[in-house]
């Protein structure tokens, strides 16, 4: 069992930034790609960022050169620094993780956490 806990959420100014995290907890063997996705309302959640544990990005066409991801594989835990918010950044953000559990088959998974908040309003 794995759980991911998010962190840093609330409301932002216009062209403020703000600052997430999530922590990877629980009964794993290993963790691999941490990512941030969200979703407002009415729409369906997309890709923010991603990050393998070799430090490798991915980014949403919405993000890149605003946003910024980054990991501690010692500590699992992944970040993304948020700058320049819109409006349009509001949504619940996600954090995503995948790996490998404990058990003998060392089966896959990928796990999601609660959601926090974004606003960006003034």
């Amino acid at each position: 069992q794995v759980q991911l806990v998010e962190s840093g959420g609330g409301l932002v100014q216009p062209g403020g930034s703000l600052r997430l995290s999530c922590a990877a907890s629980g009964r794993f063997f290993s963790i691999g790609t941490m990512g941030w996705y969200r979703q407002a309302p009415g729409k369906e959640r997309e890709l923010v960022a991603t990050i393998t544990t070799g430090g490798s990005r991915d980014y949403g066409d919405s993000t890149k050169g605003r946003f910024t991801i980054s990991r501690d594989n010692s500590r699992n835990t992944v970040h993304l620094q948020m700058s320049s918010l819109r409006p349009e950044d509001t949504a619940v953000y996600y954090c995503n993780a995948e790996g490998r559990g404990d058990d003998l088959s060392r089966a896959g998974f990928s796990s999601w956490g609660q959601g926090t908040q974004v606003t960006v309003s003034s």
